[in-house]
């Protein structure tokens, strides 16, 4: 049995900073920093790792790689390699790709990667100005505790903000979102989230855009990683489902937008008009309904309970309505189960999801992967934490992107939607930072 070994270390800057820090200094290849409901984590190098693609489930651990066949329908083998682990006390961390849902419905599936999860070398959880350093190797304790301890382990600061045109694809959208509504009207969906995809233009850095936007915005969880080839930095407005110790279940269903500006009278009468919007409301209610009864399926009979009903709540530049739906695992029901039964988000895909998943393949000239997904966590104690992947940068091959969507229903107006993205669009896109040249050059070398 593999065992972490473990230290305690007095951070000099907010933990934010210290994340970012860790992740920009070098140390891991691969890296996800994820900040939970009770700790900023960063998770660096490899110990295990499991990939799915549509085809495969393919396995690593103590550096032997062993591959099986899927077929989608469940995530047991996933489940069943994690649980057999013998490395003590692990906690994976990674990301599942909205297209996952397709697999796990039998549907064609155009994403090479539908879940990628590691079991980091070193695992770093910060809570205040205190870190808690986690790992399989002395040498690499030794090191992450020298940068969180330096001065200022934060990154740089870059060379200004990034080239982003919300405009982009803004005729294309307003066209999706009118032929949502012909659907609607024709009786085959209540609800289709369609997004939009919108490139930016400058070679971004990563870890200083997350520690800027992460001070900009108030997410329910905050993320950044590389892996693979992908990265990402997110603020994601929900949870997708939360999973206590206790065996507590828990959704956080967000539908209903409004812009926050910089003018406290004016965002009140936003929020009033929030409250009051019959196409709004009826949005939230449909996705709250889906949400409580998905629920219901790996949960104990008449223990899913809605305990927190439209509320408004502020996610950077914009305040949605938001509910939150709890219920308890049946006793033969773990987290993956919970996982299964509410993804992807339905405030991320639509109501029902089979048809919203044909109206967004008819809109969206792409595999959606990460966005509309999950950024997660799940631990060998049963927990699980998985943040709905939006509000967020992409690079993958040289592209980088940023993407938006907006809920479809019948009184959906394409104007509305339209500046509906252009304001979830804003929460990230303010925050971009463009690498200076040297960082940019370094990065191309390999250093």
């Amino acid at each position: 049995m593999l065992a972490y070994q473990s230290s305690n270390v007095n951070i000099a800057t907010e933990p934010v900073a210290a994340a970012a820090g860790l992740a920009a200094s070098g140390l891991f290849s691969t890296y996800v920093v994820y900040e939970g409901p009770d700790a900023l984590s960063v998770a660096g190098g490899v110990a295990a790792e499991v990939v799915l693609t549509p085809d495969v489930v393919r396995c690593t651990s103590r550096g032997v790689t062993s591959e099986q066949p899927w077929r989608g329908g469940s995530l047991d083998q996933v489940r069943d390699f994690l649980d057999g682990l013998d490395i003590e006390g692990w906690r994976a961390y990674g990301w599942s790709a909205f297209e996952l849902a397709y697999a796990l419905t039998g549907r064609p599936v155009a994403q090479d990667v539908l879940l990628h999860l590691v079991v980091p070398r070193t695992e770093v959880r910060i809570t205040g100005r205190r870190a808690e350093v986690r790992a399989l190797d002395a040498e690499d304790l030794t090191a992450v505790g020298k940068v969180l301890a330096g001065p200022d382990p934060g990154p740089g600061t870059g060379a200004g903000p990034a080239g982003v045109d919300l405009e982009s694809g803004a005729d294309r959208y307003r066209a999706c979102v009118a032929s949502v509504v012909d659907r609607i009207r024709a009786g085959a969906l209540q609800k289709a989230v369609v997004s939009r995809v919108v490139p930016v233009t400058d070679d971004v850095d990563f870890p200083a855009s997350y520690l800027a936007g992460r001070r900009a915005n108030t997410p329910a969880r905050s993320y950044l990683l590389d892996m693979g080839g992908l990265e990402a930095l997110g603020f994601s407005p929900e949870t997708v489902v939360e999973v206590g110790p206790d065996r507590r279940v828990a959704s956080q269903p967000l539908a209903g937008t409004r812009a926050l500006t910089g003018d406290a009278e004016r965002n009140r009468r936003l929020k009033d008009h929030l409250l009051s919007d019959p196409k709004e409301l009826h949005e939230h209610a449909i996705s709250v309904k889906v949400a409580v009864d998905e629920l219901a399926g790996p949960c104990a009979p008449d223990s899913v309970v809605v305990t927190e009903y439209m509320v408004v709540k502020e996610r950077g530049s914009v305040q949605h309505l938001a509910s939150k739906v709890e219920g308890r695992l049946a006793a033969d029901a773990g987290p993956w189960d919970a996982f299964a039964a509410v993804f992807p988000a339905v405030t991320a895909s639509g109501v029902p999801k089979p048809a919203a998943y044909d109206a967004i393949a008819a809109c969206e000239p792409r595999a959606r992967g990460l966005y509309a997904g999950t950024v997660m966590t799940v631990a060998h104690d049963g927990t699980m934490d998985a943040a709905l992947a939006l509000r967020s940068a992409f690079r993958r091959d040289g592209e980088t992107w940023l993407q938006a969507g907006a809920g479809v229903v019948e009184q959906s107006r394409p104007e509305r939607e339209l500046e509906e993205t252009r304001e979830k669009l804003r929460c990230v896109a303010a925050c971009l930072v463009a690498r200076t040249r040297a960082a940019a050059d370094h990065a191309v070398l390999g250093a």
